[in-house]
């Protein structure tokens, strides 16, 4: 096997193509007959390909993977020695190995993911995600900073004026309880998606025009697609309108925003009256 790139965005793309690659020979060799088997069996098989390639590529930088051991406490020297190391370092890979089980257990979903994201202490941004990559494998297709989407724009405008009704992903199991009433308030149709990572990645190439999530996520849910969303050029916040941060002490991040930047503000404003 070739050497991956070494420019971190395209090593970002390169990892979640193979960890990709990995759950889709699983899916076949395993069949759909045992979901569970089959969901425990894909976060392994790709969280060990992509620790061993970012130890072997990667030495000297941190991980905060959703599979590590104790990954869901907040830092506590005693219980998660793991977390003391990433909040030191200056480099922090923020992986989740399988975004979606419940979909990629499923035969003949493809909205499940890959997500591999860069956080940098030196990064300009409030997020500090400098790389990522969201891998969509039974899409055949991986988004990525290195080559970030052309956004196709469409006016508020055009979309109030009956064109086309705006569109907000949701999840398929729990919705936000205010989020039918937000949807009724701003004219907006629900459009069910499974992976947090499909959901953004559906803001992206513009197939929705934004995801609102609250009730509990952990910083490897969003990092890689807010990475490439961002570098796209969408806005993405807490849903009070706060920026996001990753590599904190606490990897809990129970809410965000992810839409075009000319609906942002609609929607915040929507939020502040729905969320409270």
């Amino acid at each position: 096997m070739s050497s991956p790139p070494m420019i971190d965005g395209a090593f970002a793309r390169w990892l979640a193509g193979r960890a990709g690659q990995a759950l889709l020979d699983l899916r076949a060799d395993l069949g759909f007959a045992d979901a569970g088997a089959l969901k425990s069996a894909g976060d392994k098989v790709s969280h060990d390909l992509i620790r061993t390639e970012l130890a072997k590529w990667r030495p000297g930088d941190a991980v905060l993977s959703e599979e590590d051991e104790g990954s869901r406490l907040a830092w506590a020297a005693e219980v998660n020695a793991e977390a003391v190391s990433r909040l030191a370092a200056d480099r922090v890979w923020i992986i989740d190995p399988l975004d979606g089980t419940r979909e990629f257990a499923e035969e003949g979903r493809s909205d499940w993911a890959v997500h591999v994201a860069l956080w940098a202490r030196s990064a300009p941004s409030p997020h500090g995600l400098v790389a990522g990559a969201v891998g969509l494998p039974a899409q055949h297709r991986v988004l990525g900073t290195d080559y970030p989407p052309a956004y196709p724009p469409m006016t508020v405008e055009a979309a109030t004026a009956g064109t086309r009704v705006l569109r907000l992903a949701a999840s398929r199991s729990r919705p936000p309880v205010f989020l039918t009433d937000l949807a009724e308030d701003v004219g907006a149709k629900l459009v069910p998606m499974g992976s947090a990572g499909a959901k953004i990645a559906a803001v992206i190439t513009g197939e929705v025009d934004a995801y609102i999530h609250a009730g509990g996520q952990y910083e490897w849910d969003s990092a890689a697609p807010v990475a490439v969303a961002t570098a796209t050029g969408l806005h993405a916040s807490r849903i009070d309108g706060s920026a996001l941060r990753y590599n904190e002490a606490d990897p809990r991040l129970p809410d965000l925003l992810v839409c075009r930047r000319d609906l942002a503000s609609r929607l915040l404003a929507a939020l502040q009256r729905h969320s409270g």
